[in-house]
């Protein structure tokens, strides 16, 4: 298995790419300390993912987990929410309405593998599965798909235990190819983005459904559904 990070977790150390306001820099200020915590419990987290891969490794020839990636949000990122969402930027509504501060993408070979993992992770006495969303079974308007997770995670701090929220999303290969070319094409490319390109993205992300599903016959030895 690869872990990938994406970046170094540390808020503090982001540079932002705003002007905050008074609020918003004291808010920074305080992204220290939730910045440790979040961090602990996407170290929890992910150490579990690599304790059911590394025993998938020794037992049997195959994992459900191609590779894994994980992050923290970014500060600007977080106050964009809080201000979508029409509330006071404080560390109290980070904890309170943000769940994807800290975020796991475990990239799976195929969609069985998917199922397979939410199974153990759901049953798993590490954390509570609290939200979950299906985007493979009912994809995005965009063709996104992908299943999502928030799980609550206990961490021990000098405290006593704390529960934080991580956010797991459930991938194939395919699927997060289409993800990461979709949010280039869309967002940051320099190209302008029309609505017939989205339409294509839509065809091309039923194309790799169809992909993912076939993948999995061939691995399962099953017999073509079509012949040529």
């Amino acid at each position: 298995m690869m872990i990938e990070k994406s970046g170094t977790i540390r808020l503090r150390d982001i540079p932002t790419t705003t002007r905050l306001t008074q609020e918003e820099q004291e808010l920074a200020a305080g992204m220290v300390r939730v910045t440790h915590l979040y961090r602990s419990a996407l170290k929890v987290a992910v150490t579990q993912m690599e304790i059911l891969d590394e025993e998938f490794a020794r037992l049997y020839d195959h994992s459900p987990i191609h590779h894994i990636e994980y992050r923290i949000k970014t500060l600007d990122s977080i106050i964009d929410k809080l201000h979508r969402r029409g509330l006071e930027v404080n560390i109290d509504n980070i904890y309170a309405h943000i769940q994807d501060v800290a975020g796991i993408r475990v990239i799976c070979n195929y969609l069985d593998d998917i199922y397979y993992l939410r199974s153990l992770l759901t049953r798993s006495e590490s954390y509570t599965v609290i939200r979950e969303v299906d985007y493979i079974k009912a994809p995005k308007e965009t063709g996104y798909r992908s299943l999502h997770l928030i799980v609550n995670v206990p961490i021990v701090i000098s405290e006593g235990t704390m529960v934080l929220p991580v956010e797991i999303q459930l991938r194939t290969i395919a699927m997060d190819m289409w993800a990461s070319l979709e949010h280039e094409l869309r967002y940051k490319s320099d190209r302008q983005f029309t609505e017939q390109d989205a339409a294509r993205l839509r065809l091309c992300s039923d194309a790799i459904s169809e992909i993912d599903r076939e993948m999995q016959d061939i691995y399962q030895g099953n017999e073509p559904k079509y012949h040529a």
